[in-house]
């Protein structure tokens, strides 16, 4: 196949978004062409490049010590590349486990198509009977959330976890925020037969779309209140678990307010900024709870050998098998051309619409 043209959505400089170009050649041996479908956005990280407050700005992160070190910066502008959320078709494949004209969801970036290593990189193939836009959730946003929930199963047992969920069935459990993560969460704890499920978050529009989805959605303090109300078990009162998926340290506090003694919150938001609204010497202190960080690279100990990426993504086609049509009537709220991509960014930081899930079109 002959060199093709690709372009991507990126961030020129600071409140500045752009199409970014270069050229790629035809697939090497055992390498798959895609051409984008659908790109996801992701807000809460990919806004942060937009509005100059990634971490990665102001320090480099050494992966060998694992920590952010202060002086040289890892990023500048401009970023060429943002997004990890895609749905794409093969175009040629020159690996036996993908055929051509196949669907499938995978992350790479806000591009018009990519060349992937099917050996390194994950491509979840697509049944033909889910819509290929519900494909964005696939390759990681479900998978984030799923591994929320296998943190929670790990809480209760431990390395002997059977099925995803396992930890949430016939227990109490409160989602903080209602973007996509905190949405694909509390879809996940639903079918896991949690006793109670409430997502708490300040937007009504947000709630509303949780309401017709069938969840309980409510404000941070009413779901702190009916936590500790409603839900008892002898003198102990509140949550068994809360998702925390709102970068804000107040809702951090929040999550921690609504547990029951030695529950336990699982923590999924990207913080930017400090956290003087948190407030470790009361709840925390008092009631002996526990904050675990779940992360799409870091399934609890003792489960890798079990769980890995592309379990998480099977869990998540499941999931939409089942809920996909609500899923894409109620969740994807924008369906963006590509081409409008910059013009769109710059809109939403400016005038700040409500919004649940934001799709770039990319081709038919």
């Amino acid at each position: 196949m002959p060199h093709r043209h690709i372009r991507s959505l990126g961030i020129e400089r600071e409140g500045q978004a752009y199409h970014f170009g270069y050229d790629e050649g035809p697939p090497g041996d055992g390498q798959v062409q895609l051409q984008t479908l659908y790109s996801g956005f992701s807000a809460g990280t990919e806004l942060t490049f937009m509005k100059h407050t990634n971490p990665y700005f102001f320090s480099r992160w050494n992966g060998e010590r694992g920590v952010f070190e202060p002086g040289e910066p890892s990023l500048h502008y401009p970023v060429p590349f943002l997004g990890y959320m895609e749905s794409a078709r093969v175009l040629e494949s020159r690996s036996p486990a993908f055929a051509n004209g196949e669907v499938v969801a995978t992350a790479y970036a806000h591009k018009t198509g990519h060349t992937s290593d099917p050996s390194r990189d994950v491509l979840v193939p697509l049944p033909p009977s889910l819509d290929p836009i519900l494909g964005v959730f696939v390759g990681q946003m479900g998978p984030i959330a799923a591994n929320g929930i296998l943190h929670a199963d790990a809480d209760i047992f431990g390395s002997q976890v059977t099925h995803l969920g396992q930890g949430i069935a016939g227990r109490h459990v409160i989602v903080v925020g209602a973007g996509t993560v905190g949405l694909m969460t509390a879809l996940f704890a639903q079918r896991a037969g949690a006793a109670g499920l409430i997502v708490a978050d300040p937007s009504l529009y947000r709630r509303a779309k949780l309401e017709a989805l069938g969840i309980l959605a409510m404000d941070e303090a009413q779901a702190v209140q009916h936590a500790k109300t409603q839900w008892h078990s002898g003198s102990d009162r509140g949550a068994d678990f809360v998702f925390q998926t709102r970068a804000h340290a107040g809702s951090l506090h929040s999550a921690l307010q609504a547990l029951k003694p030695q529950g336990t919150v699982i923590d999924l938001a990207f913080y930017q900024g400090g956290a003087e609204a948190l407030r470790l010497g009361e709840e925390f202190h008092h009631n002996g709870l526990a904050l675990k960080c779940a992360q799409i690279n870091r399934v609890p100990r003792g489960l890798g050998h079990q769980w890995d990426r592309r379990r998480l993504a099977g869990e998540t086609v499941a999931l939409l098998q089942s809920v996909g049509d609500i899923v894409k009537r109620e969740v994807i709220t924008h369906v963006v051309p590509f081409e409008d991509g910059p013009a769109f960014l710059a809109q939403l930081v400016e005038r700040r619409p409500e919004f649940m899930q934001i799709i770039f079109k990319v081709a038919e």
